[in-house]
């Protein structure tokens, strides 16, 4: 019997076709570019400040020429000159190409270009240094891919050749800076504009609550909005009839480009880090449908009820609302997927459920409370890169229920020192129903006729208290809350109700 070992020494060893020579490349490079920049700094002080808000040293190929830039720029922000005298006395007596660096200094001075020229030469030695990043990026990427440990994941390896590429373009952006006052006020006006067009003529997107729409005017683009509360007062209630409002309400337009720009409502991202997908679509089905959670759970409903359900499914199948429920993101994670979103399918509404299920990044060892802040750091910069409004939803500290008044305070959020540093808005959800509930005295007494009043006077309603709100008032928008579907709505005012007739 033939041993797989002497079947393996009879095969002929394969061997691919001869592969083609290569020549040697270079890491793309601009020499002649950093000399003639170089030497205009030095001639002329005037050139650093022309390219010193987006070129740094590391962006040099040689790295003489970046000690020499390092130094000049030190010596500049000073307010001392660089010239080759001035920092030959820092850059010792190496030599450059068999050159002593003295001499090297006055040779760049004496070939160098005008000033006028600096700023085109900073460019193109930036975006040589941009591309040497890019290299190292797909060695990375490929080398990665090759080694990988049994354990990892492909998906892993992608998020970070993702985080890798963005902080890249976010390093190769040399635009900003001062704008004429009349543009910014032009961009004003447009969103006035854009305001008056809109459902409901809000600067913000349409929550589909009046009162709240009201006293916020709308969710604003690069918000990062706080929506806190203890356990089962509807946070995430709250957050899925919101995002469900947005979603139901979109309306685009088509662009010259042939990309869709909203024109009412948005594209929904959702992370559920707590709940799953199908948790998730039972509530937003309850919400919808007027049935309540459990009797879908169970199967335990009428025939109209069912129809009710799948009426709601059928209109759910067309909204823009995408959900994410893989558990244990890191913030870096969580930035990666929201960017690829918005790339592959738009987005105009970020929501997050919840903020303490977030992760900080992997490398760091400190505290929670120096993650947290890591991670409401990383949201509120996602919300302006991507200009869109995030809705982070936050646990409360359990002091609250050591008070009397059990309405939440900016002082009850947990790490709130920067939760209520980095938010714009920070909404507390408060139900006093819930805390009534739970304390029902025994029947018969005095007491339970005061609570039965009280019963009926915070029965079906609920508190959304906006504690800090950057470019609006804070105060309390009153609102109505089915728990059974866990649907809050618009509660009706005295002053919005049909005249009454005796």
């Amino acid at each position: 019997m033939t041993s797989i070992d002497q079947l393996a020494d009879r095969q002929t060893p394969f061997r691919g076709p001869p592969a083609p020579e290569r020549a040697f490349r270079l890491a793309p490079h601009n020499l002649e570019a950093e000399q003639a920049l170089l030497g205009a700094i030095l001639v002329n002080n005037d050139a650093f400040d022309r390219v010193s808000d987006f070129l740094k040293p590391e962006h040099f190929s040689e790295e003489a020429h970046r000690r020499i830039y390092d130094t000049a720029s030190q010596l500049i922000r000073m307010g001392k000159i660089a010239s080759p005298i001035t920092l030959k006395t820092f850059l010792g007596e190496q030599e450059l190409a068999g050159t002593p660096i003295a001499h090297y200094l006055v040779r760049l001075a004496a070939e160098a270009t005008t000033v006028i020229n600096a700023e085109d030469f900073g460019r193109t030695i930036h975006d040589l240094a941009v591309r040497r990043d890019l290299i190292l990026i797909g060695e990375d990427i490929v080398n990665s891919a090759y080694d990988a440990p049994v354990g990892a994941s492909p998906r892993d390896q992608i998020e970070e050749a993702e985080r890798k590429l963005y902080s890249v373009a976010e390093q190769g952006r040399y635009e900003g800076g001062f704008q004429r006052f009349s543009d910014a006020l032009a961009t004003a006006v447009d969103m006035a504009a854009r305001a008056f067009e809109r459902d409901g003529q809000l600067s913000g997107i349409a929550t589909g609550l009046v009162d709240l729409d009201r006293q916020m005017g709308g969710l604003q683009s690069s918000d990062l909005i706080i929506v806190a509360g203890r356990p089962g007062m509807g946070k995430t209630a709250l957050a899925t009839n919101i995002a469900f409002n947005v979603a139901k309400a979109y309306e685009f337009r088509a662009r010259p480009d042939g990309a869709h720009e909203t024109v009412n409502g948005g594209v929904v991202g959702f992370f559920s880090l707590e709940m799953s997908a199908e948790q998730l679509a039972t509530r937003v089905i309850a919400e919808q449908s007027a049935v309540a959670s459990y009797k879908i759970r169970r199967g335990d409903m009428t025939e109209s009820e069912f129809h009710r359900i799948v009426d709601a499914a059928r209109i759910m199948q067309q909204i823009p609302l995408y959900i994410d429920q893989t558990g244990g993101l890191s913030i870096a994670q969580l930035t990666a997927r929201a960017r690829r979103l918005k790339r592959q399918r738009g987005l105009d509404l970020l929501v997050v459920d919840y903020l303490q299920l977030l992760g900080g990044s992997k490398s760091r060892s400190d505290s929670r409370v120096q993650e947290v802040t890591e991670i409401t750091t990383g949201l509120k910069a996602l919300a302006k890169e991507l200009n869109v409004p995030v809705m982070a939803l936050s646990q409360l500290s359990r002091q609250v229920e050591s008070r009397d008044d059990k309405r939440p305070q900016l002082s009850d959020l947990r790490e709130s020192g920067s939760i209520e540093q980095d938010a714009d808005v920070v909404m507390f959800v408060f139900r006093e129903e819930y805390y009534l509930n739970n304390r029902q005295p025994r029947e018969g007494t005095e007491e339970f006729l005061t609570w039965q009043t009280d019963m009926e006077r915070v029965h079906g309603k609920a508190e959304v208290i906006i504690g800090k709100q950057r470019h609006g008032p804070t105060g309390t928008v009153e609102l109505a809350f089915e728990a059974e579907m866990t649907r809050f709505g618009n509660l009706a005012r005295e002053d919005a109700l049909p005249e009454r007739h005796l």
